[in-house]
């Protein structure tokens, strides 16, 4: 990974592109022209679980036979290598584009970890730096033609959302958040500016919607319940679904395989594959809406 210079991060003299700038800009392009759905899985908040929904939405498209890539843009707390047991940096082809880990035939992966070769070293960049290295994450990965490319992104609002969202403009978001109100009040924010920056919603998942228990089967609101739907409802959104907690998830995470790959049947791994069902379907409903609209 390049560091950022003036350059590539934002143009030369008088605030125009650089040409090195244009390259990648067409590069961008041609990458994005063979991905037919971008997702955008974003939260206001930290700890909502937001990595876990990418892995497991991720790794359920992928088992369902379409072609999926992940990308982990949390470039100061990557988790995505972790929840998928991935080790290792990523290797380079001959005309130097980044090759994306293979986790599967059907899922590849990339992500901040993969670059550094101590996983335990502390990425000290401010706003340009990560506005270049995710550009460079798109521009000079060598993704190919995927069905869906699934996008991991830090909470908030800040550098990292911002850059994916002016770098794939049709990026479609899929907004996590838990049930209590300290995460609705920040999910607020996160939809409030989602709206200003024009870009399309897909919708709203609830995650840690109660616990179910293990034994008995029944249903205890650790954290409350339906916050997330309420939340959707009122910003007239589509409610993409509610992940209850659940023990397999935690275990799942530790043993580094997504709970949608696990043998065993759960109470997650149903409601993560329910829910990739659904994005799938409304992803496809989005596409075909933006197409009438512009014809």
């Amino acid at each position: 990974m390049s560091e950022c210079s003036s350059g590539s991060c934002g143009g030369g003299s008088g605030g125009k592109p650089s040409a090195k700038m244009k390259i990648q800009d067409e590069m961008i392009k041609s990458t994005l022209e063979k991905i037919k759905y971008k997702l955008f899985i974003m939260s206001g908040k930290g700890g909502v679980g937001k990595s876990s929904v990418s892995v497991n939405v991720a790794a359920a498209l992928a088992a369902e036979g379409y072609k999926v890539g992940l990308l982990d843009v949390d470039i100061h707390g990557p988790s995505v290598p972790t929840l998928l047991g991935i080790s290792g940096t990523l290797d380079i082809d001959r005309g130097s584009l980044i090759i994306p880990k293979e986790y599967n035939e059907n899922l590849h992966v990339v992500s901040m970890e993969s670059l550094l070769k101590d996983p335990d070293q502390a990425v000290l960049w401010r706003g340009p730096m990560k506005t270049s290295a995710i550009r460079q994450f798109i521009s000079d990965v060598q993704w190919g033609e995927l069905d869906f490319l699934v996008v991991d992104s830090p909470p908030g609002t800040g550098d990292e959302p911002m850059t994916v969202l002016k770098t794939i403009p049709d990026a479609l978001s899929v907004v996590v958040t838990t049930p209590q109100e300290v995460s609705l009040s920040d999910v607020r924010k996160s939809i409030n500016f989602l709206q200003y920056a024009k870009a399309p919603i897909l919708g709203v998942v609830e995650n840690m919607s109660g616990l179910v228990c293990p034994h008995c089967h029944q249903a205890i609101d650790l954290f409350k319940k339906g916050g997330g739907k309420d939340l959707a409802e009122k910003y007239g959104l589509d409610f993409l679904g509610a992940i209850p907690l659940d023990p397999a998830t935690v275990v799942a995470g530790d043993l580094g395989v997504p709970v949608v790959l696990l043998e065993e049947d759960s109470f997650a791994k149903r409601a993560f594959t329910e829910l990739a069902g659904t994005i799938a379907a409304a992803a496809q409903s989005s596409l075909e809406a933006a197409s009438t609209t512009n014809t």
